[in-house]
């Protein structure tokens, strides 16, 4: 990217999609309950707390999840709270490190009389009490399996920030559905719904079509939102923006025009799909299809909700598309936050 690139435009997604976003009736309590459960170990600095707050993870769940009862909301806000707590510390490790918190973490979830004594795992097991006293054996153990690939996935990340490597979209693509969680976020719809889908329903080709254009959709607009955040915190590489423009040599707009352009076509692709299911599937099937979407929509609308990705000027970039990149933050070693700007 030139220095002298300073903004660009988002790909007016929201106006594209039309299916209908939702919040939950639980979200406060749900979200001060959980918040507090994961502030109570004290595991952030000042920083990194701010930065937890500010986010609003659990009003992500409340649309993404806006069907869910209080208890499997509430179970959804800890799990989500409980992944910014593995990819915050994991964002800092070298690949060995990130493997290491990423095998806590993993063994903690599969493992109920596993605990090696630290914060993490303590989290997680309470976690995975809670999850699997509603989630049934299909889908913890989809579950178990998703979150050992997603953290090995984080662990290659971790690698690849060291060699300052960045994969090319055909290897990035699925690298990312899995290092960004969305596959196992969307397992959660299981156990909101009390579904226990068989491994031939995923199986199903016209299921799979639809289940990784929602991903991919997820994936793309995310980090497309995400780019001006990532830059100023100098983690790029994990990005289909920086992927994109380094394969292909295009600029920073460029690249948001063909993400804008790439995810009208997963969303057909979806949609299609969608009205596709077979009944021999099931209901169950169709059901969860038609659930993810919300994960489509509901991430959308989330991201110009909090300043997680554009700061204070979210509803103004809502309403503009322009995004002025921000200069690269410095940390010192108190981890206290500058910029390059002395003002």
């Amino acid at each position: 990217m030139s220095p002298s690139v300073r903004q660009f435009r988002l790909p007016d997604l929201l106006s594209a999609c039309p299916l209908k976003d939702g919040t939950s009736p639980h979200y406060k309590e749900a979200a001060a309950e959980s918040r507090a459960w994961i502030n109570s170990y004290d595991i952030f600095t000042d920083r990194k707390r701010a930065f937890f707050i500010q986010g609003q993870n659990e009003l992500l769940c409340s649309h993404v999840y806006c069907f869910a009862g209080y208890e499997e909301l509430r179970t959804t806000c800890d799990f989500v709270n409980l992944l910014f707590v593995v990819d915050e510390v994991s964002d800092e490790q070298n690949g060995m490190e990130a493997r290491a918190t990423g095998q806590v973490f993993v063994n903690a979830m599969k493992y109920g009389d596993w605990d090696d004594g630290s914060i993490l795992a303590t989290i997680t097991k309470e976690f995975r009490a809670r999850f699997l006293r509603l989630a049934g054996p299909n889908t913890v153990k989809r579950f178990a399996d998703q979150c050992e690939t997603y953290t090995q996935c984080v662990g290659r990340e971790a690698e690849l920030r060291e060699r300052n490597e960045v994969l090319g979209v055909q290897d990035f693509v699925p690298h990312r559905r899995q290092n960004s969680a969305v596959l196992l976020c969307f397992t959660l719809v299981e156990y909101i719904l009390g579904l226990n889908l068989k491994d031939e329903v995923y199986e199903d080709e016209t299921f799979q079509e639809a289940y990784f254009a929602a991903c991919d959709y997820v994936c793309w607009s995310n980090d497309v939102y995400s780019y001006d955040m990532e830059q100023s915190r100098g983690l790029i590489g994990n990005n289909i923006v920086t992927v994109l423009m380094n394969e292909r040599g295009i600029s920073l707009q460029e690249a948001s025009d063909y993400i804008g352009a790439y995810c009208d076509g997963l969303l057909k692709r979806y949609l299609n799909a969608r009205k596709r299911i077979s009944l021999s599937l099931g209901l169950e099937a169709a059901q969860f299809i038609d659930a993810v979407g919300q994960w489509m929509i509901g991430n959308l609308v989330w991201s110009f909700e909090t300043v997680r990705y554009f700061g204070p000027s979210h509803l103004e970039v809502k309403e503009t598309g322009i995004v002025y990149l921000r200069p690269q933050a410095r940390f010192d070693d108190s981890g206290s936050e500058s910029s390059d700007d002395e003002c």
